[in-house]
């Protein structure tokens, strides 16, 4: 190999390496429809709850359902157990306390289905919200 060679292969490596990676990608449009996935809930003060809705519509052509939803243990997700028919709405209740926060945040909260991509990895979709303390 030339020195030319050599170079250009290290700084292709360099650049690949120092690629940021991606964040988990969410299902394409058609999977599920949501009325928001952020909320601002502004000025919280500590100690204070806050809670929202996250609306969502099933838009899959398929029934979907809901495997687990993991969020920080500042909140609190309820969500449907059952099977959502195409075409039908679900929504997940959400309660932030804030009691132990120290600082400002945007909090995930990943809502995991059932349903699978055809290459068998479920699928994912992230919502969010954020707080000012």
């Amino acid at each position: 190999m030339t020195y030319k060679t050599l170079l250009f292969a290290g700084i292709a490596l360099l650049v690949l390496a120092c690629h940021p990676a991606k964040k988990a990608q969410t299902p394409p449009p058609g999977f599920v429809s949501w009325d928001k996935k952020m909320v601002d809930f502004g000025l919280v003060k500590r100690g204070e709850k806050r809670s929202t809705t996250y609306e969502f519509t099933n838009t899959f052509g398929e029934n979907i359902q809901i495997d687990i939803v993991d969020a920080c243990t500042c909140t609190k997700v309820e969500f449907p157990r059952g099977v959502i028919e195409p075409g039908k709405k679900g929504r997940l209740d959400v309660t932030f306390d804030s009691t132990e926060k120290e600082k400002s945040e945007t909090i995930s909260i990943n809502v995991i289905f059932k349903n699978t991509h055809a290459n068998g990895v479920p699928r994912i979709e992230i919502l969010e919200y954020k707080f000012e303390l």
